[in-house]
């Protein structure tokens, strides 16, 4: 079972408002509460590789401007 967190993680940052971004929220929890024990465990430690990841990119991301920053 592969779950597409980016889809959700883009939707959220692209939504026009606080209250889309709950929506996706509350999309979101819908899905996990459907699951079974067994999905939910998927599930969590699917999110946790995608977390993970994203927070990954996002600091190479950060050193790279930084030191673009710092070079100029």
């Amino acid at each position: 079972m592969i779950f597409d967190f980016k889809s959700f993680h883009l939707r959220s940052i692209h939504a026009e408002s606080d209250q889309d971004r709950k929506l996706i929220n509350v999309e979101l929890k819908n899905l996990y509460d459907s699951l079974t024990p067994d999905e939910k465990q998927i599930f969590n430690l699917e999110l946790q590789t995608f977390l993970m990841t994203e927070v990954g990119r996002l600091g190479s991301d950060y050193e790279a401007i930084k030191n673009q920053v710092s070079t100029k």
